[in-house]
Formats: structure tokens, sequence, C-alpha cells
């Protein structure tokens, strides 16, 4: 009972601080120019890269995330800021499409904070009904020599075949029917 109460409360508090954000984000500098919303980031990406890419994330749990322990499946890994309302929205479409997938399809979610902020990871996973694996990763993933290319903003989504090469990259929320077709036939 007394944990439930602290539970809400931190809750509560995790609302405060993602409305905070918000407002301090909304009253900051103008953001420099990235790809508009609900466009991929790099013209052609959508065609297949010649190689598999390489990656491992620090998991939450003791599941894997790697290119390794991902191989086999199509994987879907989309990066967020728990502070940002479109991947809120861009994980609730995950988990709906992870529920119909079960297991022939991985999905991974990698937030973009430091491992001090891991609680609010968990409680942010939690919260929005997240069961696949989550992961943490740092500046250097965005980073145009990150495995992924650079990411001008979150949400980006990444989409892997079952070999590991990336077959589409999109920053801005993808909807479900948007995923789905660029997974076909993988």
């Amino acid at each position: 009972m007394m944990a439930e109460a602290r539970l809400r409360g931190f809750l509560a508090g995790l609302s405060v601080v993602a409305l905070v954000s918000v407002a301090a984000v909304g009253c900051g500098p103008k953001a420099p120019e990235g790809p508009p919303i609900g466009m991929s980031d790099k013209p052609g990406l959508s065609a297949p890269m010649d190689r598999p890419l390489t990656y491992e994330f620090d998991s939450l749990d003791d599941r894997v995330v790697s290119s390794g322990a991902m191989v086999g499946k199509p994987t879907v890994i989309v990066f967020i800021q728990t502070g940002d309302l479109d991947g809120q929205a861009q994980v609730d479409y995950l988990v709906a499409m992870a529920k119909n997938d079960h297991d022939k399809v991985n999905y991974v979610l990698v937030a973009l904070h430091p491992r001090k902020e891991i609680v609010l990871v968990e409680a942010y996973a939690k919260t929005l009904g997240v069961e696949f694996p989550v992961a943490l990763g740092d500046g250097t993933v965005t980073g145009a020599a990150g495995p992924f290319g650079p990411m001008p903003a979150v949400p980006t989504t990444v989409i892997l075949a079952r070999d590991g090469r990336m077959v589409w990259k999109h920053t801005g929320i993808a909807k479900s029917d948007e995923l789905r077709s660029h997974m076909r036939g993988l």
C-alpha cells in the first residue's frame, strides 16, 4: 500500500518533470533546421544498405540488446527521450505492434539518457506498458559516426533486416502502417 502511494507520487512527479521539460524546450532558442517531421532524414535510405550494422546498448534487464542478439528477425529500434511527447506517441505504436507480432519481430526502445537516470526510464517504460527490451544510449549513438548515422531529433525509428542491414530510418512519428510497409518481405 505504501509502495503504491510512493509510485503514484513518483509518477505524478514524473508528469511534472515532463511538463516542465516541454515548457523549457518551448521557451528555448530555436533548434537547428532538420528534416521535416514525418520525413526520413536521408533521401533514398529505404534502399537496403550494403552491410549489417554493429551495435550494443546497455539493457535495463538481462535481455541483450546488440546486433548479435537481434539477428534472424526483423528489428525495429526506436530512439527516444522520456520528456518528448512525440516519443511517447511512437512508443504507443510500438507497444501495439509488439502485442500483435509476439516474437516474430524484435522491438527495442533505446532511451537517450545517462545510466544515472535508469529509474526515470524504467518508470517511463512501465507506465507506457513496454514489454520488449529497453536500453540506454548516449550521445555517441546519435552522431554521424554512430552505428545508425546522424539522428537530428527524436523519436528516430530504424528498421533492420534479418541480417542486420538497415532498410529504413525515419525521424519523427511513424505510424504502424508506415512501419509495416517497410517491414514487408523482411
